[in-house]
């Protein structure tokens, strides 16, 4: 992870191809508890013992995606926090949304 968590996100100007299978798996070796769903996006959940914790996740990660210009998709619910990240603008994944998943990976708990 720490190798990830170094980089800085990338803004994607579109018109590359998304990340292949292959690609992708040694990304994810490097990544804690992060799910591939349809190797189309990066997926994770946290639990937390009330929402204000849960809420104050929720704004760490806001933090460090503004830093990095790549913003997940979060679902904020009492004591959980849901996390989606894909390159929007090619519909699939990127290096960038493994490396903001690092850096979330990095956030104190």
């Amino acid at each position: 992870m720490a190798e990830l968590c170094s980089l800085t996100c990338v803004p994607c100007q579109g018109g590359v191809p998304s990340l292949t299978g292959a690609e992708i798996a040694p990304l994810l070796e490097q990544l804690d508890g992060w799910e591939v769903v349809e190797l189309h996006h990066l997926s994770k959940k946290h639990t937390f013992p009330d929402f204000v914790t849960a809420l104050a996740f929720v704004n760490e990660i806001g933090a460090v995606a503004e830093e990095q210009g790549h913003h997940p998709d979060m679902y904020l619910t009492w004591g959980k926090v849901g996390i989606d990240i894909w390159t929007h603008k090619i519909d699939g994944l990127t290096e960038s949304d493994f490396i903001l998943a690092a850096k979330i990976d990095a956030l104190p708990r």
